[in-house]
């Protein structure tokens, strides 16, 4: 950490306690540089990447101090333990659950170091604002509902049930578990904890929506009552902090009512209910950098319900932030030439790219994902291909082992427009890193592009090729530059 940063932390950290001091007036406003060294002092650096299970944060709940209780709610599907840890002796009751999809674990990862925060030392410098939080707040965090789904990093739990639509039906434990939580605690504050995919950014914006939030309806009608009001005014502080972090990758999530959801119906029992949806941003695979983000605003927010300063924000101010939109890819190639049944015309190409696991490792798979006029798009990369044409890669059939394929014959291929290479058999699901699509069997290998089919194919320039697209990741031929390809023998 610079010594400039912790001199402005310190600075506002005694502006803090100043103003905390001075009787009836608006209470002080957290500084970004607070929170920023809150997180790298109290980060848990044994979760470094997203897909992890039960078994990864175990031994983080059983390490924790007396600060927390921890209690077992029960058990998953599975027999997996779902956990609750309660910090704090205040009056204010606040529920914070996560993961309740299990391949959304962002705000999970942000829980643990937010825990590390909570436990720090009473003689260290923010020793007075969790003071404050301890003192007026009784906090209990849910921080894996679906082990289930975690433990597979997928959405649903091992029923194929969506847990947030099951706070009515309680077809699942692990929804029957959440659901009596909340009626045993009776929170006054919930925090519900998500996932959205990256594709979603400000309306209006190419920016990625990177955190995304809700106060969520709890009726058809979408009312504001004193509960929902107050998950609004406590969202707009949030987006105080995240607009000088990262201005202008806030969205608005939809607010039509679910039925079926968890938070939805929180707010109509009773609960002021934010919603926080954890979205993209360029080159954040892992998702750090918006974990981050969870920690700054959680911990601040929690601050502001501990001296109730979010009473002092306005429901208009919830209503200015954009709202979510979906018209984000992953690469956006514009004014590309092409032909029809021998009718040329111009398009722009949009790719998306999917994860798939296998053996933990994370491979990308990328198709084609909407064809033609995209102007209304946005790409995190983009490209403006005026002036060249789409040509289809060609297949080296003469199969080869993967083993004697090296890095400089893979570059040579491509650059000589192949695109595709059979590999022997016995190498299938293999995993590799070079520009190339390597597939084993007899079929050849489609590489015609269009609409829903891999993105794999070549742009060209007075017959020249520029640009080689493999598995939806763009290739400089001129410089040799791409983006690391994992993927697998096929």
């Amino acid at each position: 950490m610079t010594t400039d940063l912790r001199f402005l932390s310190f600075l506002s950290i005694v502006m803090f306690i100043f103003q905390a001091c001075q009787g009836p007036q608006k209470p002080a406003m957290l500084d970004r540089a607070v929170l920023e060294e809150a997180f790298i002092e109290f980060h848990e650096h044994s979760i470094t990447k997203r897909r992890f299970g039960y078994d990864k944060i175990a031994p983080l709940i059983r390490n924790r101090t007396k600060a927390f209780q921890n209690e077992i709610l029960g058990h998953s599907v599975e027999g997996r333990p779902v956990h609750a840890l309660t910090y704090g002796e205040g009056g204010v009751k606040v529920l914070l659950w996560s993961q309740m999809h299990g391949n959304e674990s962002t705000a999970t990862m942000a829980l643990f170091d937010l825990f590390n925060f909570l436990e720090g030392s009473d003689n260290d410098p923010f020793a007075e604002l969790r003071s404050t939080i301890r003192q007026n707040l009784l906090l209990r965090f849910i921080p894996m509902v679906n082990p289930d789904g975690a433990e597979r990093f997928q959405r649903r739990n091992i029923q194929h049930i969506d847990l947030n639509r099951d706070a009515i039906r309680q077809s699942s434990p692990e929804g029957i578990l959440l659901r009596e939580a909340r009626e045993a605690f009776q929170p006054e504050f919930g925090f519900n904890l998500h996932d959205q995919n990256i594709y979603y950014n400000a309306q209006g914006t190419s920016r990625p929506a990177t955190i995304s939030v809700l106060a969520p309806a709890y009726n058809e009608a979408r009312e504001i009552n004193a509960v929902r009001s107050k998950a609004m005014k406590l969202i707009v502080g949030m987006n105080r902090v995240l607009q000088e972090e990262v201005p202008g990758h806030v969205g608005k999530y939809n607010d039509t009512f679910e039925p079926r959801a968890f938070g939805d119906n929180f707010q109509k029992w009773g609960t002021s209910t934010i919603l926080i949806e954890s979205g993209g941003y360029p080159d954040d695979p892992e998702k750090q950098y918006i974990r981050k983000l969870n920690f700054m605003i959680i911990l601040n927010a929690l601050y502001e319900i501990a001296v109730k300063r979010y009473e002092h924000f306005t429901e208009e101010d919830y209503f200015a932030i954009p709202d979510n939109d979906s018209k984000l890819m992953d690469l956006l190639i514009r004014n590309l030439s092409t032909e029809a049944a021998g009718y040329l015309y111009q398009t722009d190409i949009g790719i998306r790219r999917s994860e798939q696991y296998q053996n933990d490792t994370l491979f990308a798979r990328g198709n084609v994902s909407d064809w033609g006029d995209l102007s209304v798009y946005y790409g995190y990369q983009e490209l403006d291909a005026s002036g060249m044409s789409l040509v289809h890669g060609k297949i080296w059939d003469k199969e080869m082992a993967l083993a004697d394929l090296t890095e400089s014959t893979a570059w040579e291929m491509l650059q000589q427009g192949y695109m595709a290479v059979r590999i022997r058999e016995q190498d299938k699901g293999k995993p590799y890193d070079l520009p190339l699509v390597l597939y084993s069997g007899d079929r050849a290998r489609n590489m015609s592009p269009g609409l829903d089919n891999s993105a794999d194919f070549y742009l060209e320039k007075a017959g020249e090729l520029q640009y080689a697209v493999v598995n939806g990741f763009l290739i400089d031929l001129k410089n040799r530059s791409s983006t690391p390809l994992l993927q697998r023998v096929e």
